[in-house]
């Protein structure tokens, strides 16, 4: 495929010991689908200049929201994200209420900032109030049902969505943990608790990407 037909869709990292990293499985998946993947140096104050540059976007997983901003304690267990890319996350959400027609797929970590940014709440520790917390640790695969589909996904969280906020609960897992939220008044923004990047079902896993880059489609360039 010509770059040129590719869409841009934009990838944030991970910052840890000052370094911005992000897996590789993200970029190839888009690819794949695709798409041209770019990723977005996490700078709050250029957000917007990324909303506009790109044709759709990735929020990738990682550690754990720190949830003063939410109105609640951040668990004593939990492993904070760095501050500067929770805030540049929030800020590209910000961002997306006025362009509505930028696709977004979150995943993970995600998913948790998209719940927590539409009014949400977290159970931020599963092991303390889920007896098959498990289950969803360590790269542990189980199932999951929902208008996405059904079967087998790639799971690593110890934090899960406890209330969607605005947003719609789309999957779910046997034990009733939220897998999957979005908002159906967008062309497509979606938030995946499991990793479809490392996901084999297709519906759970590389679809999941072809719908990104589908929606990323109608989304014109800054040049366009």
């Amino acid at each position: 495929m010509n770059p040129i037909e590719r869409p841009i869709i934009g990838i944030t990292p991970d910052v840890c010991d000052q370094r911005w990293r992000v897996a590789p499985a993200y970029a190839a998946q888009v690819m794949a689908a695709g798409g041209l993947p770019l990723v977005l140096p996490p700078l709050p104050e250029v957000a917007e200049m990324y909303l506009d540059l790109v044709q759709g976007l990735i929020l990738t997983g990682g550690d754990d929201p720190k949830m003063e901003l939410f109105g609640a304690v951040t668990h004593p267990k939990a492993t904070p994200i760095d501050q500067q890319r929770q805030a540049f996350e929030l800020a590209l959400l910000d961002g997306l209420e006025r362009r509505q027609e930028v696709p977004l797929l979150g995943i993970c970590l995600g998913m948790q900032l998209m719940a927590l940014h539409a009014g949400g709440d977290l159970d931020q520790f599963l092991p303390e109030s889920l007896p098959t917390a498990h289950d969803h640790m360590n790269g542990a695969i189980h199932e999951v049902d929902g208008s996405l589909g059904h079967g087998p996904v790639h799971s690593h969280h110890k934090q899960a969505v406890r209330a969607a906020g605005s947003l719609a609960v789309i999957a779910q897992a046997p034990d009733g943990v939220i897998e999957a939220v979005a908002c159906n008044e967008r062309p497509f923004y979606v938030g995946v608790q499991w990793h479809p990047e490392r996901t084999e079902n297709r519906a759970l896993g590389p679809a999941l990407f072809e719908s990104l880059i589908q929606a990323a489609h109608s989304k014109p360039s800054i040049a366009g």
